[in-house]
């Protein structure tokens, strides 16, 4: 909801600090706390019985997908809101970041196991 909210009535003034591509790095850091948390959602929600690779699947489709919603959302609905292939690939190589940070965690290297 709060990507179809327009913030620019709002006053953010952040001083003198201007961060370049704050917005593609705000996406990044949202989609990859998506995909970490998304897959242990749903390792908690299954027990660890869907398997670590078809919920890191499951969990990037969705946040690929839900990325294009939102876009499209921004384009169609909103009236100052714009909708950026930038912001579609930040979230999407955040998701695959979050995805990665899992998959490093529960790697055999580490001593955390998928299932209970």
């Amino acid at each position: 909801m709060l990507s179809l909210f327009s913030f620019s009535d709002m006053n953010l003034d952040a001083g003198n600090l201007n961060v370049p591509y704050a917005d593609k790095i705000t996406h990044f850091i949202f989609y990859m706390v998506f995909g970490f948390v998304g897959c242990l959602s749903f390792r908690e929600r299954t027990k660890g019985s869907l398997g670590l690779s078809k919920t890191t699947k499951i969990v990037v489709g969705l946040a690929i997908v839900y990325g294009i919603i939102i876009e499209v959302l921004q384009y169609m609905v909103t009236t100052d809101r714009m909708a950026e292939i930038g912001d579609f690939l930040a979230n999407t190589l955040g998701a695959f970041t979050g995805i990665g940070l899992i998959m490093w965690v529960f790697s055999k290297k580490n001593p955390l196991k998928w299932k209970f």
